[in-house]
């Protein structure tokens, strides 16, 4: 494993436990208000979405229980603005049945979850 990888691994696994503290203790609106005060770091690392999304994908195998969407998805949006990428946090929900989902967007696009995941559920919240 090459040593940035192996770098952005470590906090992509930290980002998963801070967020399930934020999970445990706080309310929603407190981990929102955490990612959207996130700064995005001043210039976009190259190539920094796929390396930072599959250090996630590899934090969330080897985390020591099932990541939930709502805490993968703000842990890699703060990951993501820490690498310098204005990623945005995606809310949305469906009526029939009822459920709500999380995902990461870059300019619009799905980054962590199947593309057409904003197509089934309508947005409720971005930040």
């Amino acid at each position: 494993m090459p040593f940035l990888f192996l770098f952005i691994f470590i906090q992509a696994y930290f980002n998963l436990l801070l967020f399930e503290v934020y999970l445990r203790r706080s309310n929603f609106s407190r981990i929102h208000e955490r990612v959207r005060r996130c700064p995005v770091g001043r210039s976009p690392v190259p190539g920094a979405v796929p390396r930072v999304c599959q250090a996630m994908d590899m934090a969330c195998i080897w985390y020591w229980r099932e990541a939930l969407c709502l805490q993968r998805s703000a842990a890699l949006a703060c990951l993501l603005k820490r690498y310098g990428v204005a990623a945005q946090l995606v809310i949305g929900a469906q009526q029939m049945p009822f459920r709500s989902h999380a995902w990461v967007e870059v300019d619009g696009r799905v980054v962590n979850d199947k593309a057409y995941v904003a197509e089934v559920y309508a947005v409720l919240d971005r930040c």
